[in-house]
């Protein structure tokens, strides 16, 4: 995916260096809706229609408004300067895709697991697989305008997670609250691998 780029006599420069990060979650957490958020570049978006076929095997509880869903992936990008590019791939939120997942997460850099709090268990198997994996990952707890707030230690008990995964607060439409939640994920990625962290 990354792209070469030539100078003006068009002699090869240097090639980018790609970070891949994952945006996972269950269904109607508010992937697709993050990754458009942050995407500098129209993405690529494989939403499909809720149909019949779904009675039984998608559970809309909750989001009962819903009626699209990720059937492979979505994918942004985000470009930092001219030698930093961050791909995000959102992953599909239905067991029944899940055969997509490990091609996803290959060479992922680390995962955000977007939560939603009035559907909280269904982020337990994006959370087992990245902790299963070995892969860096935290918890984005979506919050939507008609879902109750809870304070994040109290999510956290709920999740049952290590003490050192980050956990922020986000709003899946507003690009700067998007930020953070990467900001987060790549301080913690340095954090594991013993690089410095710059003081906020």
């Amino acid at each position: 995916m990354d792209s070469v780029r030539y100078d003006q006599v068009g002699t090869s420069t240097s090639i980018p260096l790609a970070l891949k990060i994952l945006i996972a979650g269950g269904f109607g957490a508010g992937k697709t809706t993050l990754v458009s958020a942050l995407s500098e570049v129209r993405p690529l978006q494989t939403e499909e229609v809720l149909t019949g076929a779904g009675v039984g095997t998608d559970d809309i509880s909750g989001v009962e408004g819903k009626s699209t869903t990720t059937v492979a992936m979505d994918f942004g990008r985000i470009t930092i300067n001219d030698d930093l590019q961050v791909y995000l791939f959102g992953t599909p939120g239905q067991d029944r895709f899940w055969f997509l997942w490990d091609e996803l997460a290959f060479g992922a850099l680390g995962a955000v697991v977007l939560a939603d709090t009035r559907r909280l268990a269904d982020c337990f198997p994006s959370i087992d697989y990245f902790e299963q994996r070995g892969i860096p990952f935290v918890v984005g707890v979506n919050c939507f305008d008609d879902s109750r707030r809870f304070n994040l230690e109290t999510v956290r008990r709920a999740l049952d997670l290590d003490p050192d995964v980050p956990m922020v607060l986000c709003d899946a439409r507003d690009r700067q609250s998007g930020k953070m939640v990467l900001i987060s994920l790549v301080e913690h990625v340095a954090r594991q691998r013993g690089e410095p962290v710059p003081a906020a």
